[in-house]
């Protein structure tokens, strides 16, 4: 048995670790952190439980807790496949009794995962049409769940009572290789996720088609449009047969696009930058070059998709344009990356008279 398979196996003995999906296991396995502990020192004092989920995977710990009582624990068994320091009483303090191996997670994001495995299980029926949505089993989508969509993306800022009435709104589309999905010009109308699937965004420049990105299952397209209000700035076409959900712009709206845009007033955006963040100006070179804000880079909304790879996750952005409406789509699509962003209100338009 190889070092992943045993990682995945003891996972799975694991609460409430145990109850995720096989993908979920492996995206934990690779990012769980071990930690090893001598004999005699306390765990929970070399670095805090706060904020974590323990979990000994080898040797003997010893817990003390609150009201005087103690529990020796074997890793890998027993009560150990429980999170160290949860419930009650308290427990005041741990000993190393041998030599411990311990396992540990971000606790945030482990209940994050945890609750949308719970809400994107598959709702069990005797009979189910053919492209009914409710038999999807969201959890296979392993770009739309990674963690870092889950915890940073676009998902992260939906609230928990939202979720399944998200994933109620999508409908199931049948798609044919050459089939085009959305088409350059054309009226936002629906936010699309791959279920299975490539497709190929392609966008007409002075009379060219250039080929712009290949999407893939879990991958989302169509946001754009409904974010900013304007017309489809590219095509994608089924490069093979495959499934897409798509949602409404009015559920999008109400259910995505709306708890993600943080959107600050001038003096707001100013502070922020003041206190160390970004700004972002994404209209086109020309507009940049003529007024551009004092320290701002600019990433034109065209090229943005391609030039978020190169852009800093530890520092946190200002997007802003003319009038905010560019500014809204761009920030949308880095906080689907896992970007820190808010935009200017407004955009330009709200900078005070000089």
């Amino acid at each position: 048995m190889n070092a992943e398979t045993a990682g995945l196996a003891f996972l799975s003995t694991l609460q409430p670790i145990c109850e995720l999906g096989e993908e979920r296991l492996k995206e934990l396995n690779r990012l769980c952190y071990r930690e090893q502990i001598g004999r005699g020192q306390d765990p929970s004092r070399a670095r805090t439980w706060t904020g974590q989920a323990v979990y000994l995977v080898k040797g003997e710990l010893k817990l003390e807790f609150a009201d005087g009582s103690s529990n020796l624990l074997v890793g890998g068994s027993g009560e150990a496949l429980n999170p160290l320091g949860k419930g009650t009483p308290a427990v005041i303090r741990a000993k190393a009794i041998t030599d411990v191996e311990l396992l540990r997670f971000d606790e945030d994001m482990l209940d994050i995962m945890l609750t949308w495995d719970q809400l994107a299980t598959p709702k069990p029926s005797a009979q189910k049409p053919v492209f009914d949505v409710d038999s999807t089993d969201w959890r296979s989508m392993s770009g739309l769940f990674a963690a870092r969509s889950l915890t940073e993306g676009a998902f992260a800022a939906l609230p928990p009572a939202h979720i399944e009435t998200l994933l109620g709104r999508f409908e199931r589309v049948p798609v044919k290789r050459g089939e085009v999905v959305i088409r350059q010009g054309g009226i936002g109308d629906y936010y699309y996720l791959i279920e299975s699937g490539r497709a190929l965004v392609t966008r007409e420049v002075a009379g060219a088609v250039v080929e712009l990105a290949e999407l893939k299952a879990g991958d989302a397209f169509g946001e754009e449009a409904l974010v900013s209000e304007s017309p489809r700035n590219a095509t994608v076409t089924m490069r093979t047969d495959g499934t897409l959900l798509r949602l409404r712009k009015k559920d999008f709206v109400e259910l995505l696009r709306e708890p993600l845009l943080q959107r600050l007033s001038w003096d707001e955006a100013r502070q922020r930058v003041e206190a160390g963040a970004q700004w972002v100006d994404v209209r086109f070179a020309a507009e940049f070059q003529l007024d551009g804000l004092p320290g701002a880079v600019n990433v034109p909304l065209n090229e943005l998709r391609q030039a978020i790879a190169g852009l800093a996750p530890s520092l946190d952005y200002v997007i802003y344009c003319q009038s905010g409406r560019r500014s809204s789509a761009a920030a949308f699509l880095m906080c689907q990356k896992g970007l820190r962003a808010a935009m200017l209100k407004d955009g330009l338009r709200s900078r005070p008279a000089n």
